[in-house]
């Protein structure tokens, strides 16, 4: 694997372990696609660092697990601003 690979898939891996972060808020952090953030993270890092990649894994379950609330609390805020403005 190329090191520019290798070097971006190590730095997406700890900041998503540190800030606890979705793909989505990485992938807008470091300005690429979700889909090649999703692919570093599990894919090509279980072949560079398997503890790191445990981590991830966990970080990325969790996010998994609670997406239903956050998109609950979406739709809660969209709602609350259509009837504040009507």
């Amino acid at each position: 694997m190329k090191e520019h690979i290798t070097n971006r898939v190590l730095m997406l891996a700890r900041y998503v372990v540190e800030n606890e972060c979705t793909v989505r808020q990485a992938a807008r952090v470091f300005g690429i696609s979700k889909s090649t953030v999703h692919k570093d993270v599990t894919e090509r890092l279980l072949h560079i660092d398997a503890s790191l990649f445990s981590e991830v894994k966990k970080t990325l379950e969790q996010n998994k697990s609670e997406r239903h609330i956050r998109g609950g609390e979406a739709t809660r805020l969209k709602y609350a601003l259509l009837h504040k403005n009507t």
